[in-house]
């Protein structure tokens, strides 16, 4: 079976091809976006004996999906996102794929290229064998997840439908230790622009200071997420959070603010409806800001939540040795909800290397998931 050399080896290919989302691009990002990694993804799923499509998500910023035909009429699909965070911070050379010391290094090494590597080294080892997978096998290579719009995703589900595919099993990758997850929270965040009236700050009486009125907008924030938290209703998913996470305004030292800038992250649990937490919101904005202000929707996701106790994720979870988790961050599988019969989020590496100044997975976790997929697409 596949070893974690082979898997190491595509990763670095895939790794060296840079791939940022075009929110961060900076000066050492390379070609922005997703067209250079997604044309070479596609040869590649071509070359393995895949039927390649692609999808234009956004101009020159495509997804590509690849089909390998299987042993049976069910449908098993894995999503990769391919777009990674910035790499203005990072120490040497953010797109090297070095193989050192029993990891592979690099931009995307474990958020999410990993995976993409892993299943890369499946395929061209059905290819030299000549086996197909249990079930028929969709692999889809989507676009701009890390800006929070899951733009991939949610072209990625639309078209699934528009095929009227019925997926039993589907797997997004992110850094999970291999493991299974089934659960995560959902996210409002909205930004509000309180307006105020400026003047000289010798003169405030002739004026309406946006910032301090939105400082009671803050602090009605803060008190609405203690609330939260003191709310006796359990969620597996853990209690809804509240974060004031940005805030700006102001012209000059010696000019009263008419205008002030204030975003929030409102994590949503499970059972709760994304348009009632919105309105709550502004409900409480209203009642708590002097001044006028108008409101923007910046991302609106539902929380994820898929029964532990479901078969595979059980399977998954005594091929990984690993219990069913949920965790805090965000990912594609809320906008897969009811695409597939069970959704399960799992991959290699850890989320403490994503997005920092150094990224690596160890070379041993993707063999793990390399003998984890390999039981479940059926593989010898």
């Amino acid at each position: 079976m596949v070893n974690g050399q082979p898997c190491a080896e595509w990763l670095r290919r895939l790794v060296q091809i840079p791939s940022v989302n075009p929110a961060y691009v900076g000066p050492r990002a390379g070609t922005p976006g997703e067209a250079r990694i997604m044309a070479q993804v596609a040869e590649w799923f071509a070359e393995l004996g895949g039927e390649v499509l692609s999808e234009e998500v956004y101009p020159e910023r495509p997804s590509i999906y690849g089909i390998w035909r299987g042993r049976s009429a069910q449908w098993m699909a894995v999503d990769v996102h391919l777009d990674t965070v910035g790499v203005e911070q990072m120490i040497g050379d953010p797109f090297s794929g070095e193989i050192r010391d029993g990891r592979v290094y690099g931009r995307g090494a474990v958020d999410t290229k990993a995976t993409l590597g892993v299943e890369l080294a499946l395929l061209e080892h059905m290819r030299r064998t000549g086996q197909k997978p249990a079930a028929n096998l969709l692999v889809a290579a989507t676009t701009d997840e890390e800006t929070g719009a899951s733009g991939g995703a949610h072209a990625f589900a639309k078209w699934v439908r528009a095929q009227g595919m019925d997926i039993v099993q589907l797997a997004v990758a992110e850094a999970t230790h291999c493991g299974p997850v089934c659960g995560h929270k959902g996210q409002v965040r909205l930004e509000f622009v309180v307006e105020g009236v400026s003047t000289h700050s010798s003169q405030p009486h002739m004026g309406k200071n946006a910032i301090s009125a939105a400082a009671r907008l803050i602090a009605a924030f803060d008190e609405e997420h203690q609330r939260l938290q003191a709310m006796s209703r359990k969620n597996r998913l853990g209690a809804p959070v509240l974060s004031v996470t940005t805030i700006s305004g102001g012209r000059g030292t010696n000019v009263i603010p008419d205008q002030c800038i204030v975003n929030i992250d409102r994590r949503v649990v499970d059972g709760e409806a994304l348009e009632e937490v919105r309105d709550h919101l502004i409900a409480l904005a209203e009642r708590s800001c002097p001044l006028p202000f108008t409101v923007e929707v910046r991302s609106f996701k539902g929380a994820f939540a898929q029964s532990q106790d479901s078969p595979w994720i059980r399977q998954l979870a005594a091929w990984s040795g690993k219990e069913p988790a949920v965790v805090p961050y965000c990912t594609n599988a809320h906008a897969y909800g009811g695409l597939a019969r069970e959704t399960v989020i799992i991959g290699p590496g850890s989320i403490d290397q994503a997005h920092g100044n150094e990224e690596w997975v160890a070379i041993a976790e993707l063999e793990t998931m390399a003998h984890i997929f390999a039981r479940w697409w059926g593989l010898e």
